[in-house]
């Protein structure tokens, strides 16, 4: 009697193994990408020096200015240059974040970024490791940054000083990948400066950080609270100075959790729709 040939069993650990490789390379791919950002950004002390120098010059400077002229009646009562140190804060982050993004434009023009999209590795790592490397970079600026806090009266304790660096973490992701899906519209190094310059103004100087957003005009107060980073600047502020006016929509005071929550939802657009712009093909 014949006996029939049993079927040869498949290892079970074989689609394991793919998956597997396809993660550890992806993987590999993030932490390249995010170590690229920081070296090259460790090499160019250029970068590090202008990165520092504006937002030290609006604190000193300009709070130093306009706090001599005004006094404490320029913020509600808090001293300016304890008012505008989150705002500096922001600024530093926000600079930082879309001056990372140019080396997007810059790889692509030189050849970089068609090499890493054609090997075979998810565009969604490339992105991640990117989002990282800036994030990491403007977060450790912004804590430079903070040394100037007790220089200046502000007090921070320990849990203060988690959740300003929190908040600065989310601040970061989401001016990161905003920046990222800007960059990732963008072919040449002249048009992504023009942008970035047409963008980052607005979102600056309409966000709370220069000056009280309170008394506002009508068209100005809806552009305010229409502009995200009003929305990490704001918990940030209220954690480093208390007795500080809250952000308030229409007579309605805006709790943290729903500025975290703001932030939070436009970088996570904002990282999908770069996502899916660098799904499409060169």
């Amino acid at each position: 009697m014949a006996t029939t040939a049993e079927p040869r069993p498949v290892a079970p650990s074989a689609v394991a193994l793919h998956r597997e490789g396809w993660l550890a390379r992806n993987a590999r791919t993030v932490e390249m990408v995010a170590r690229r950002e920081i070296i090259r950004f460790t090499r160019m002390p250029a970068r590090i020096v202008t990165g520092l120098a504006q937002p030290i010059l609006f604190l000193v400077v300009l709070g130093a200015g306009i706090d001599s002229i005004t006094g404490s009646s320029a913020a509600g009562g808090v001293d300016y240059q304890q008012y505008i140190l989150p705002g500096v804060l922001a600024m530093s982050v926000l600079f930082s974040a879309f001056f990372s993004s140019v080396s997007i434009v810059w790889d692509r023009e030189f050849g970089f970024m068609r090499e890493m999209l054609v090997a075979p590795v998810s565009r969604t790592g490339l992105v991640l490791g990117k989002l990282l490397g800036s994030s990491l970079v403007a977060v450790g600026q912004g804590i430079i940054l903070l040394v100037a806090a007790p220089i200046i009266g502000i007090d921070l304790t320990v849990l203060d000083f988690v959740a300003v660096f929190a908040l600065m973490v989310l601040l970061a992701f989401s001016l990161t990948a905003f920046g990222i899906l800007i960059a990732s519209r963008m072919h040449r190094m002249e048009s992504f400066q023009m942008v970035m310059s047409l963008v980052i103004n607005p979102l600056l100087f309409l966000s709370g950080a220069i000056f009280p957003i309170d008394n506002l005009p009508g068209w100005l107060s809806v552009a305010t609270r229409l502009n995200p980073v009003t929305y990490g600047v704001d918990p940030i502020r209220r954690v480093m100075i208390p007795g500080v006016d809250p952000l308030t929509i229409s007579g309605w005071t805006v709790p943290i959790w729903f500025d975290v929550l703001v932030v939070l939802i436009v970088g996570v657009l904002c990282l999908t729709f770069a996502v899916r712009s660098f799904r499409r093909t060169e």
